[in-house]
Protein backbone atom coordinates (compact mmCIF):
# COMPACT_ATOMS: atom_id res chain seq x y z
CA UNK A 1 0.00 0.00 0.00
CA UNK A 2 1.31 3.46 -0.85
CA UNK A 3 0.33 6.41 1.31
CA UNK A 4 -2.71 8.76 0.45
CA UNK A 5 -5.00 5.79 0.15
CA UNK A 6 -7.10 6.46 2.83
CA UNK A 7 -10.49 8.41 3.55
CA UNK A 8 -11.82 8.91 6.37
CA UNK A 9 -15.28 9.07 6.88
CA UNK A 10 -16.57 11.40 10.05
CA UNK A 11 -19.94 11.90 11.04
CA UNK A 12 -20.54 15.43 12.86
CA UNK A 13 -23.77 16.83 14.78
CA UNK A 14 -23.61 19.73 16.81
CA UNK A 15 -19.88 18.22 18.11
CA UNK A 16 -18.19 21.80 18.84
CA UNK A 17 -16.93 20.96 22.19
CA UNK A 18 -14.46 17.97 20.64
CA UNK A 19 -14.33 18.26 16.71
CA UNK A 20 -11.13 20.55 17.28
CA UNK A 21 -9.29 17.63 19.29
CA UNK A 22 -10.21 15.19 17.07
CA UNK A 23 -9.30 17.05 13.91
CA UNK A 24 -6.36 17.79 14.80
CA UNK A 25 -5.54 13.59 15.74
CA UNK A 26 -6.69 13.03 12.75
CA UNK A 27 -3.97 15.11 10.29
CA UNK A 28 -1.21 13.91 13.02
CA UNK A 29 -1.84 10.38 11.22
CA UNK A 30 0.44 11.93 8.32
CA UNK A 31 0.27 11.67 4.43
CA UNK A 32 -1.40 7.85 4.72
CA UNK A 33 -4.72 9.95 4.02
CA UNK A 34 -6.06 11.31 0.79
CA UNK A 35 -9.44 13.15 2.09
CA UNK A 36 -11.80 13.49 5.53
CA UNK A 37 -15.08 13.30 4.14
CA UNK A 38 -17.39 15.70 7.01
CA UNK A 39 -20.80 14.53 7.03
CA UNK A 40 -22.82 17.12 8.94
CA UNK A 41 -26.66 16.36 9.75
CA UNK A 42 -28.09 19.86 10.71
CA UNK A 43 -25.62 20.91 13.42
CA UNK A 44 -26.89 24.40 14.86
CA UNK A 45 -23.76 24.70 16.72
CA UNK A 46 -20.35 26.13 15.53
CA UNK A 47 -19.05 22.62 14.59
CA UNK A 48 -18.87 23.14 10.69
CA UNK A 49 -17.20 26.75 11.51
CA UNK A 50 -14.65 25.18 13.18
CA UNK A 51 -14.22 22.15 10.42
CA UNK A 52 -14.31 24.99 8.06
CA UNK A 53 -11.64 26.76 9.96
CA UNK A 54 -9.11 23.62 10.38
CA UNK A 55 -9.78 22.83 6.97
CA UNK A 56 -8.10 26.34 6.01
CA UNK A 57 -5.00 26.08 8.19
CA UNK A 58 -4.41 23.17 6.64
CA UNK A 59 -4.98 24.51 3.34
CA UNK A 60 -2.50 26.86 4.22
CA UNK A 61 0.25 24.70 5.99
CA UNK A 62 0.62 22.84 2.74
CA UNK A 63 -0.66 19.84 4.13
CA UNK A 64 -2.31 17.58 1.02
CA UNK A 65 -5.35 16.48 2.58
CA UNK A 66 -8.80 17.31 1.01
CA UNK A 67 -11.59 18.13 3.46
CA UNK A 68 -14.90 17.57 1.87
CA UNK A 69 -18.24 18.49 3.88
CA UNK A 70 -21.59 17.42 3.20
CA UNK A 71 -23.85 19.38 4.49
CA UNK A 72 -27.05 19.23 2.78
CA UNK A 73 -30.04 18.71 5.02
CA UNK A 74 -30.26 17.20 8.29
CA UNK A 75 -32.45 14.21 10.41
CA UNK A 76 -30.43 11.18 9.00
CA UNK A 77 -29.55 9.45 11.59
CA UNK A 78 -26.38 7.59 12.37
CA UNK A 79 -26.44 4.82 10.15
CA UNK A 80 -27.96 6.84 7.15
CA UNK A 81 -25.62 9.54 7.81
CA UNK A 82 -22.47 7.28 7.85
CA UNK A 83 -24.54 5.84 4.46
CA UNK A 84 -23.89 8.76 2.67
CA UNK A 85 -19.66 9.64 4.29
CA UNK A 86 -18.65 6.30 3.08
CA UNK A 87 -19.98 6.88 0.01
CA UNK A 88 -18.53 10.04 -0.92
CA UNK A 89 -15.55 8.36 -0.22
CA UNK A 90 -12.77 7.98 -3.04
CA UNK A 91 -10.03 5.99 -1.50
CA UNK A 92 -9.46 2.34 -1.65
CA UNK A 93 -9.43 1.98 2.60
CA UNK A 94 -11.84 4.09 4.71
CA UNK A 95 -11.12 4.58 8.35
CA UNK A 96 -14.71 5.40 10.33
CA UNK A 97 -14.39 8.46 12.99
CA UNK A 98 -16.82 10.20 15.39
CA UNK A 99 -16.38 13.68 15.99
CA UNK A 100 -15.53 13.22 20.04
CA UNK A 101 -12.59 10.58 20.14
CA UNK A 102 -9.17 11.06 19.93
CA UNK A 103 -7.09 9.38 17.62
CA UNK A 104 -3.22 7.83 19.07
CA UNK A 105 -0.34 8.64 16.22
CA UNK A 106 0.10 5.34 15.48
CA UNK A 107 -3.54 4.25 14.77
CA UNK A 108 -3.46 4.29 11.33
CA UNK A 109 0.00 2.78 10.61
CA UNK A 110 -0.78 -0.06 12.61
CA UNK A 111 -3.83 -0.90 10.38
CA UNK A 112 -2.49 -0.38 7.56
CA UNK A 113 0.52 -2.90 8.21
CA UNK A 114 -2.59 -5.48 8.53
CA UNK A 115 -3.83 -4.63 5.42
CA UNK A 116 -0.46 -4.72 3.66
CA UNK A 117 -0.06 -8.05 4.75
CA UNK A 118 -3.66 -9.23 4.69
CA UNK A 119 -4.36 -8.87 0.81
CA UNK A 120 -7.69 -11.17 1.50
CA UNK A 121 -8.58 -8.76 5.04
CA UNK A 122 -11.83 -6.69 4.52
CA UNK A 123 -12.55 -5.20 7.66
CA UNK A 124 -10.53 -4.25 11.03
CA UNK A 125 -11.19 -3.13 14.27
CA UNK A 126 -9.62 -2.14 17.08
CA UNK A 127 -9.45 -1.62 21.05
CA UNK A 128 -9.64 1.63 23.08
CA UNK A 129 -8.60 3.28 25.89
CA UNK A 130 -12.33 4.72 27.27
CA UNK A 131 -11.99 8.22 28.81
CA UNK A 132 -14.39 10.38 29.98
CA UNK A 133 -15.28 13.98 28.95
CA UNK A 134 -12.26 15.96 29.60
CA UNK A 135 -9.63 13.04 28.71
CA UNK A 136 -9.04 11.20 31.91
CA UNK A 137 -9.04 7.60 31.28
CA UNK A 138 -11.66 5.47 33.06
CA UNK A 139 -9.59 3.02 33.85
CA UNK A 140 -11.52 0.52 31.26
CA UNK A 141 -10.81 -0.81 27.68
CA UNK A 142 -13.54 -1.11 25.30
CA UNK A 143 -13.05 -4.91 24.46
CA UNK A 144 -13.01 -5.52 27.78
CA UNK A 145 -16.23 -3.97 28.47
CA UNK A 146 -17.75 -5.63 26.11
CA UNK A 147 -16.67 -9.00 27.45
CA UNK A 148 -14.60 -10.56 24.32
CA UNK A 149 -13.25 -13.33 25.89
CA UNK A 150 -10.57 -15.90 25.10
CA UNK A 151 -12.89 -17.82 23.08
CA UNK A 152 -14.62 -15.39 20.57
CA UNK A 153 -10.60 -14.11 20.21
CA UNK A 154 -9.68 -17.26 19.27
CA UNK A 155 -12.59 -17.51 16.49
CA UNK A 156 -12.20 -14.20 14.68
CA UNK A 157 -8.16 -15.02 14.84
CA UNK A 158 -8.61 -18.30 13.19
CA UNK A 159 -11.11 -16.71 10.60
CA UNK A 160 -14.68 -17.96 12.31
CA UNK A 161 -15.72 -14.44 12.86
CA UNK A 162 -18.93 -14.85 11.31
CA UNK A 163 -20.37 -17.11 13.82
CA UNK A 164 -19.20 -14.76 16.90
CA UNK A 165 -20.66 -11.76 15.15
CA UNK A 166 -24.27 -13.65 14.21
CA UNK A 167 -24.48 -13.67 17.94
CA UNK A 168 -23.34 -10.13 19.06
CA UNK A 169 -21.10 -7.31 17.19
CA UNK A 170 -18.21 -6.16 18.86
CA UNK A 171 -16.74 -3.95 16.71
CA UNK A 172 -16.95 -0.36 17.33
CA UNK A 173 -16.84 2.17 14.05
CA UNK A 174 -15.05 4.57 15.88
CA UNK A 175 -12.11 1.78 15.91
CA UNK A 176 -12.40 0.39 12.43
CA UNK A 177 -11.28 0.35 9.18
CA UNK A 178 -12.58 -1.01 5.88
CA UNK A 179 -11.66 -1.87 2.04
CA UNK A 180 -14.08 0.27 0.23
CA UNK A 181 -14.48 -2.81 -2.41
CA UNK A 182 -16.54 -4.33 1.32
CA UNK A 183 -19.38 -1.72 0.28
CA UNK A 184 -19.97 -3.80 -3.07
CA UNK A 185 -21.84 -6.10 -1.02
CA UNK A 186 -22.69 -3.76 2.39
CA UNK A 187 -24.38 -1.11 0.21
CA UNK A 188 -27.83 -0.23 0.82
CA UNK A 189 -27.10 -0.02 4.83
CA UNK A 190 -29.74 -2.34 6.23
CA UNK A 191 -32.18 0.09 8.18
CA UNK A 192 -32.76 -2.48 10.67
CA UNK A 193 -28.67 -2.13 12.12
CA UNK A 194 -26.17 0.30 13.27
CA UNK A 195 -24.07 1.25 10.34
CA UNK A 196 -20.54 -0.17 12.10
CA UNK A 197 -22.74 -3.72 13.37
CA UNK A 198 -24.00 -3.73 9.35
CA UNK A 199 -20.66 -3.47 7.80
CA UNK A 200 -18.29 -5.70 10.38
CA UNK A 201 -21.64 -8.84 9.67
CA UNK A 202 -21.32 -8.50 5.85
CA UNK A 203 -17.31 -8.60 6.11
CA UNK A 204 -17.28 -11.66 8.15
CA UNK A 205 -20.01 -13.42 5.70
CA UNK A 206 -18.27 -12.46 2.42
CA UNK A 207 -14.37 -12.22 3.74
CA UNK A 208 -12.31 -11.92 6.64
CA UNK A 209 -12.82 -9.97 9.58
CA UNK A 210 -9.91 -9.12 12.11
CA UNK A 211 -9.10 -6.66 15.40
CA UNK A 212 -6.02 -5.65 16.95
CA UNK A 213 -5.98 -6.07 21.03
CA UNK A 214 -4.01 -2.44 21.11
CA UNK A 215 -5.99 0.35 22.20
CA UNK A 216 -5.33 2.69 18.88
CA UNK A 217 -8.00 5.54 19.66
CA UNK A 218 -9.42 7.42 23.08
CA UNK A 219 -13.27 6.39 23.38
CA UNK A 220 -14.38 9.32 24.84
CA UNK A 221 -17.72 8.42 27.01
CA UNK A 222 -20.00 11.63 27.79
CA UNK A 223 -23.56 12.50 28.46
CA UNK A 224 -24.46 13.65 24.86
CA UNK A 225 -22.97 10.07 23.56
CA UNK A 226 -25.21 8.76 20.22
CA UNK A 227 -23.81 5.29 20.98
CA UNK A 228 -21.44 4.26 24.31
CA UNK A 229 -20.71 1.42 25.99
CA UNK A 230 -21.36 0.40 30.17
CA UNK A 231 -19.75 -1.30 32.37
CA UNK A 232 -20.85 -5.06 32.58
CA UNK A 233 -20.94 -4.93 36.53
CA UNK A 234 -23.68 -7.73 37.80
CA UNK A 235 -26.00 -5.24 38.62
CA UNK A 236 -26.34 -4.14 35.21
CA UNK A 237 -26.74 -7.81 34.57
CA UNK A 238 -29.81 -8.24 36.42
CA UNK A 239 -31.37 -4.78 35.32
CA UNK A 240 -30.88 -6.38 31.72
CA UNK A 241 -32.77 -9.77 32.49
CA UNK A 242 -35.58 -8.52 34.84
CA UNK A 243 -36.49 -5.13 32.54
CA UNK A 244 -39.42 -5.39 30.42
CA UNK A 245 -39.64 -7.40 27.21
CA UNK A 246 -40.46 -4.29 25.04
CA UNK A 247 -39.81 -4.09 21.22
CA UNK A 248 -36.29 -5.73 21.64
CA UNK A 249 -36.76 -8.99 20.25
CA UNK A 250 -38.70 -7.84 17.44
CA UNK A 251 -35.99 -5.47 16.54
CA UNK A 252 -33.59 -8.80 16.70
CA UNK A 253 -35.79 -11.11 14.25
CA UNK A 254 -36.23 -7.97 11.95
CA UNK A 255 -32.46 -7.29 12.26
CA UNK A 256 -31.63 -11.28 11.97
CA UNK A 257 -34.45 -11.19 9.15
CA UNK A 258 -33.10 -8.44 6.91
CA UNK A 259 -29.68 -10.08 7.28
CA UNK A 260 -30.40 -13.46 5.79
CA UNK A 261 -32.34 -11.49 2.96
CA UNK A 262 -28.90 -9.73 2.12
CA UNK A 263 -26.92 -12.77 2.48
CA UNK A 264 -28.97 -14.80 0.48
CA UNK A 265 -28.89 -11.60 -2.25
CA UNK A 266 -25.17 -11.69 -2.30
CA UNK A 267 -25.26 -15.28 -3.93
CA UNK A 268 -22.26 -17.29 -4.45
CA UNK A 269 -19.82 -14.70 -1.87
CA UNK A 270 -21.72 -16.51 1.08
CA UNK A 271 -20.77 -19.96 2.53
CA UNK A 272 -23.61 -22.43 2.63
CA UNK A 273 -22.94 -22.83 6.16
CA UNK A 274 -23.05 -19.72 6.82
CA UNK A 275 -26.05 -19.10 5.29
CA UNK A 276 -27.70 -22.02 7.51
CA UNK A 277 -26.51 -20.35 10.45
CA UNK A 278 -28.20 -17.02 9.41
CA UNK A 279 -31.19 -19.13 8.98
CA UNK A 280 -30.47 -20.80 12.10
CA UNK A 281 -30.28 -17.21 13.70
CA UNK A 282 -34.11 -15.70 11.91
CA UNK A 283 -35.82 -18.89 13.69
CA UNK A 284 -34.40 -18.00 17.09
CA UNK A 285 -34.93 -14.83 17.31
CA UNK A 286 -38.63 -15.63 15.53
CA UNK A 287 -39.41 -17.83 18.42
CA UNK A 288 -38.09 -15.57 21.02
CA UNK A 289 -40.33 -12.35 19.74
CA UNK A 290 -43.24 -14.84 19.34
CA UNK A 291 -42.96 -16.48 23.49
CA UNK A 292 -46.38 -15.42 25.24
CA UNK A 293 -46.57 -13.19 27.60
CA UNK A 294 -47.49 -14.98 30.63
CA UNK A 295 -43.72 -16.68 32.16
CA UNK A 296 -45.14 -19.71 32.98
CA UNK A 297 -46.52 -20.81 29.57
CA UNK A 298 -42.79 -20.13 28.36
CA UNK A 299 -41.79 -22.89 30.48
CA UNK A 300 -41.44 -25.68 27.93
CA UNK A 301 -41.19 -23.85 24.50
CA UNK A 302 -37.83 -22.13 26.27
CA UNK A 303 -36.57 -25.28 27.47
CA UNK A 304 -37.27 -26.84 24.43
CA UNK A 305 -35.66 -24.57 22.23
CA UNK A 306 -32.75 -24.35 24.45
CA UNK A 307 -31.76 -28.55 24.34
CA UNK A 308 -31.89 -27.62 20.42
CA UNK A 309 -28.49 -25.25 21.14
CA UNK A 310 -29.50 -22.30 19.38
CA UNK A 311 -29.50 -20.13 22.35
CA UNK A 312 -25.44 -21.31 22.68
CA UNK A 313 -24.57 -20.70 19.17
CA UNK A 314 -26.89 -17.61 18.04
CA UNK A 315 -28.24 -15.43 21.61
CA UNK A 316 -26.47 -12.86 22.14
CA UNK A 317 -26.00 -13.69 25.68
CA UNK A 318 -26.22 -17.62 25.17
CA UNK A 319 -27.71 -19.24 28.22
CA UNK A 320 -28.49 -15.88 29.97
CA UNK A 321 -30.97 -15.21 27.37
CA UNK A 322 -32.72 -18.46 28.39
CA UNK A 323 -33.05 -16.82 31.81
CA UNK A 324 -34.23 -13.49 30.33
CA UNK A 325 -36.36 -14.94 28.27
CA UNK A 326 -38.23 -17.03 31.35
CA UNK A 327 -38.41 -13.95 33.82
CA UNK A 328 -38.60 -10.92 31.83
CA UNK A 329 -42.12 -9.18 32.02
CA UNK A 330 -43.85 -8.13 28.98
Amino acid sequence: MTPSTISVALCTYNGARFIEQQLRSILAQGDLISEIVIADDGSTDATLDIVRRIAAESTDAGVAIEFRLLTEGGGHGVTKNFERAVIACRSDFIALSDQDDIWHPSRLRRLVEQFEQRPNLLFLHTDARLVDENGNPLGHQLLHTLEVGAEDSRAIHGGDAFWVFLRRNLATGATSMFRRSLLESALPFSEDWVHDEWLAIIAAAVGELDFLPEPLIDYRQHGANQIGVRTPTLAVKVRRVLEPRGARNRELALRSASLLARLVLLGPLVAPNKLAAARNKVQLETFRAGLPRHRIKRILPVFHKARTGQYVQFASQGRLDIIRDLLQPF
